[in-house]
C-alpha cells in the first residue's frame, strides 16, 4: 500500500505549537502574516478525518481556497460548487461561510474533528458556540479539535475573544497564563468558570468533563516566507494606529484614539463594513462608478461600484498592468459592462484625462474629477468652507458615514478600505477645509490611499453642481 504523500508540515516553531498542543479550542495568531491559513488547512489535509474551515463571509474564502489548492494539488477532488475537497480514502475538507447570524442553523447537526475558523473577530460569540457544538468523531482514535485564527479585535463586536482568552490577552487578568499554556473551563449552571485542571467533577449528580483552551501568539517574524519581506512589512508599518499596532505587533491593548484632525472616525467605517456584512447586494441598477487610475510605479488602479448605499468590493490593477489610458479604461469596462452607471467618477489628474478620452466613448455620464477645482460645499454645521472639490469629497464621504445623520453606507469589510479612509488629515486654512493631497499622505503612511479615494469618488456625485454651471 503506497504511503500517503505529505503536502504541508509547519514552517515555523509557533506552528508546530499549534500542531502539537492537546488544547480543545486554540486560538493561533495576533499579527499579520504569521501562517495562520496555512496552518489550518495543512492540519486538516494531514491529520483529521473531517474539517471545516470558516470565513464570516463568502468573498473572504477566495484566498483560502486559493491556497488550499495550491497545497492539495490533485491529492483530492474539488467540488468547486459545493467548496468541499474528498480524498480517496474518505477524508474530507470542506468551507463555509456565516454572514447572518441565523446562518449558524445551516451548521446544527454537522459533525467534524477539526473545525476552524479564520478571522475569528469577525463571527458573533453564538456563532462560535453553536458550531462548535458538533466538533466531534465516531473514530474514537481521531483527535477532535477547535482552532481559530485572527488579529487583535478592531471593535466591539469582536470583543468577546478577549473575554473567551483572558487569561492570556488581558493584561490585568488576575491569573495570567503563558504562551501555549493549557487552561481548563466547564459551564456551570449556566456560567463559565475556570478549572484547577481537567479532571471530570460532579457537579448537582452530573459528571462535567472541563474543556481545554490555550492561545499560541504568530508574529510576522515567525514567518520564513514574509519574515524578511521588506514590501509587505512596509505595507504593515504604514497602516494607521490601532491597525499598524494590531497587524504587526500583535498588540491586543492597541489605543483607540484617533487623531484630532482624521477626517473619517475608524468606528464610523468600521460600522458601515458591520452593515455590509448583514446585508445582501442590492438588485438595483448601477448607481455609480469611482476610478482612480494609478500614476505608475507601485499605485493602484482601483475601481468602486456603488448600488444605491451598497458598495461592492473594489476592484484594483497594480500600476505595471495599468499602462496607460486606453488600457484603463479597458480594464474599467470589464467590471462595469453593458451597465450604464448615473454617473461614473473619473479622476482626471496624470495618466487620468487619458483614461477620460476613452470612457466618454463607452459610457454617458463620465465625469471629469480634478481635485484642485474650487468649492462653496460647507460641512453639515454649515461652518466650515470646503477648499476644493478634494476637501469637500473627502468631506461628503464624512458626512455619508455620520452615525447619526448619515446615509447608512454599507462598505466592503477591507482592512486596506478601512486603513485608507483613515488616512487623510485636514486643516483649517482662511480659505476653507485643506485636505492632504495624495503624495502627502502617501510620504506619511508609505503608500497610496487608492482603494478609499475610489470608494470616495463613487459615492461624490458631481451632476448637481455641473447642471448648475450649464
Amino acid at each position: 500500500m503506497m504511503a500517503k504523500q505529505v503536502r504541508w508540515i509547519p514552517q515555523s516553531d509557533k506552528q508546530w505549537a499549534a500542531l502539537l498542543t492537546r488544547a480543545d479550542e486554540t486560538f493561533f495568531g495576533g499579527a499579520a502574516g504569521g501562517g495562520k491559513s496555512d496552518l489550518i488547512i495543512g492540519m486538516a489535509c494531514e491529520l483529521h478525518q473531517h474539517s471545516v474551515i470558516f470565513r464570516r463571509l463568502y468573498p473572504n474564502l477566495k484566498e483560502i481556497i486559493r491556497r488550499a489548492r495550491e497545497l492539495i494539488e490533485d491529492d483530492a477532488k474539488e467540488n468547486k460548487s459545493d467548496k468541499i475537497w474528498t480524498w480517496p480514502d474518505g477524508r474530507t475538507l470542506e468551507f463555509g461561510a456565516v454572514q447572518y447570524e441565523d446562518n449558524k442553523k445551516d451548521w446544527q447537526g454537522r459533525p467534524h474533528d477539526l473545525k476552524a475558523f479564520d478571522e475569528i473577530t469577525e463571527f458573533t460569540e453564538s456563532q462560535y458556540v453553536f458550531i462548535t457544538g458538533w466538533n466531534r468523531s465516531t473514530d474514537p482514535g481521531q483527535r477532535v479539535r477547535v482552532i481559530v485564527t485572527g488579529n487583535p479585535p478592531m471593535d466591539e463586536d469582536g470583543a468577546w475573544v478577549l473575554r473567551r482568552w483572558a487569561a492570556w490577552l488581558d493584561p490585568n487578568h488576575k491569573k495570567p497564563a503563558k504562551d501555549g499554556e493549557l487552561r481548563y473551563y466547564a459551564t456551570i449552571d449556566g456560567k463559565e468558570v475556570e478549572c484547577e485542571n481537567g479532571e471530570p467533577f460532579e457537579h448537582k449528580g452530573e459528571t462535567v468533563y472541563p474543556r481545554s483552551r490555550t492561545f499560541i501568539k504568530s508574529l510576522l517574524s515567525d514567518n520564513p516566507y514574509y519574515a524578511h519581506d521588506a514590501q509587505y512589512i512596509s505595507v504593515l508599518q504604514s497602516l494607521p494606529e490601532p491597525l499598524r499596532s494590531q497587524l504587526l505587533n500583535a498588540d491586543f491593548t492597541a489605543d483607540q484614539s484617533p487623531d484630532p484632525f482624521q477626517i473619517i472616525p475608524a468606528e464610523w467605517v468600521r460600522a458601515a463594513q458591520k452593515r455590509w456584512a448583514q446585508m445582501e447586494k442590492p438588485k438595483t441598477p448601477l448607481t455609480s462608478v469611482g476610478l482612480d487610475p494609478s500614476r505608475g510605479g507601485d499605485d493602484k488602479t482601483c475601481l468602486s461600484l456603488r448600488y444605491d448605499n451598497y458598495f461592492d468590493e473594489v476592484h484594483s490593477w497594480p500600476g505595471k498592468v495599468a499602462i496607460d489610458g486606453p488600457v484603463v479604461a479597458g480594464l474599467a469596462q470589464s467590471v462595469v459592462g453593458d451597465n450604464d452607471p448615473n454617473y461614473f467618477n473619473v479622476d482626471v489628474v496624470g495618466i487620468g484625462s487619458s483614461v477620460y478620452d476613452s470612457l466618454v466613448t463607452m459610457y454617458r455620464n463620465v465625469i471629469p474629477f480634478n481635485g484642485a477645482e474650487g468649492s462653496d460645499y460647507r460641512d453639515r454645521s454649515g461652518r466650515l468652507k470646503m477648499r476644493n472639490r478634494r476637501a469637500e469629497s473627502w468631506w461628503r464621504m464624512r458626512d455619508a458615514l455620520d452615525p447619526e445623520l448619515g446615509e447608512n453606507l454599507a462598505l466592503p469589510p477591507d482592512t486596506e478600505l478601512l486603513a485608507d479612509l483613515c488616512s487623510a488629515r485636514y486643516k483649517v486654512t482662511a480659505s476653507g477645509v485643506l485636505v492632504e493631497d495624495k503624495e502627502e499622505i502617501k510620504k506619511r503612511i508609505g503608500r497610496s490611499p487608492d482603494v478609499g479615494e475610489a470608494v470616495i469618488m463613487a459615492l461624490f456625485n458631481q451632476a448637481s453642481w455641473l447642471m448648475l454651471g450649464e
